[in-house]
């Protein structure tokens, strides 16, 4: 694909080909040399495990065009700590982060023409990708495992940007078990959720805002974001061995805590969302983005965040603050960016 041909400022999240991806194996107990394709196809047997097994992680994170021109990569060292502690929990080899983050800057540097340009709002997502690729019959691990590592510019997640989206609970659908895998990012927890996502979006709904899986009781993660409210000046997420850290979360907080606010991490009660001042999903493709309105599909109740169908001021400077950061438009007092030479 040619890079001029793109409209940087009208991409979507989707997939579009790039130049090259990077692959190392795992076999004989060590992983192997990076290598570079150009081929977007992995070759498999037909039994290989993560085919009937699920046997498989991913990642999601991004690179983005400065305001210098510089190429800057947002907490590559924190997504490589999250595939090391999902690998562990699905039985397969951990990638080193020193080489995690090796293939990660290689892979963006062999198709940096695909890094959008400053100002268009759109950036390149990087989608790591571990699967057990051993054929077994048995239900057991894999013990030879590939990783993949592909590029993608992208736009905005949610098709409305920055503005106060309505979303929907329904008890009907749990995203995950109690004790299962929703504390680490396998595909098993997002096909699950695809039937529930599109009922939502039928309903004419961005999203699903899930309910805890155990007691119906609790707010869980927004779609594939995980939620935050803003009330008295703190900044309250869920705790739950059930939902994905993320790590825009984690920087959000951290962002909040600057700016003088108080963070908790607690149980939410479903009928505390009333109580909100703001409240929003955060996630690496959804970045930051308002809730204006819950509706219960259940009880008929709804919950109006934002009456004015407008961004609060502090969902707007946490987002305005993360995105300066990212782009190089405020100093990265943090030192969460690697900016590539």
């Amino acid at each position: 694909m040619n890079s001029t041909d793109i409209d940087w400022s009208q991409l979507s999240f989707s997939y579009l080909p790039t130049d090259y991806n990077v692959r190392c194996t795992y076999k004989d107990g060590k992983w192997g040399e990076i290598e570079v394709s150009d081929s977007e196809y992995i070759p498999m047997h037909m039994a290989a495990v993560c085919l009937h097994y699920g046997q498989e992680s991913f990642e999601g994170l991004k690179a983005f065009r400065g305001k210098d021109g510089k190429i800057r990569i947002f907490r590559m060292d924190e997504n490589a700590k999250r595939f090391i502690r999902t690998a562990e929990r699905m039985l397969m080899a951990p990638m080193p982060v020193d080489l995690f983050c090796e293939m990660v800057k290689k892979v963006v540097k062999l198709n940096e023409r695909f890094v959008p340009p400053y100002g268009t709002g759109a950036s390149l997502y990087i989608r790591p990708l571990e699967i057990g690729v051993s054929p077994k019959i048995g239900v057991s691990s894999a013990t030879e495992f590939l990783v993949v590592m592909f590029v993608s510019p992208v736009g905005p997640y949610f098709k409305s940007g920055f503005k106060p989206m309505k979303v929907c609970i329904t008890r009907e659908y749990d995203r995950v078990a109690p004790k299962g895998t929703g504390s680490i990012k396998v595909g098993g927890n997002y096909g699950a959720s695809l039937q529930a996502g599109e009922k939502a979006h039928e309903l004419g709904y961005s999203n699903i805002l899930y309910l805890d899986p155990k007691e119906k009781k609790y707010i869980d993660e927004c779609g594939a974001a995980n939620f935050y409210g803003i009330k008295n000046n703190t900044y309250v997420t869920p705790q739950s061995e059930s939902i994905l850290p993320s790590i825009t979360n984690m920087s959000l907080q951290e962002i909040a805590k600057d700016m003088g606010l108080k963070i908790e991490k607690r149980n939410i009660p479903l009928e505390e969302i009333s109580e909100f001042e703001e409240a929003g999903a955060c996630g690496t493709a959804a970045v930051c983005s308002p809730i204006g309105q819950v509706d219960d599909l259940d009880t008929g109740k709804s919950y109006i965040i934002a009456p004015d169908n407008q961004p609060g001021p502090i969902s707007t400077a946490l987002y305005n603050a993360i995105r300066a950061i990212q782009y190089g438009e405020a100093p990265d007092t943090h030192n969460w960016c690697v900016i590539l030479d």
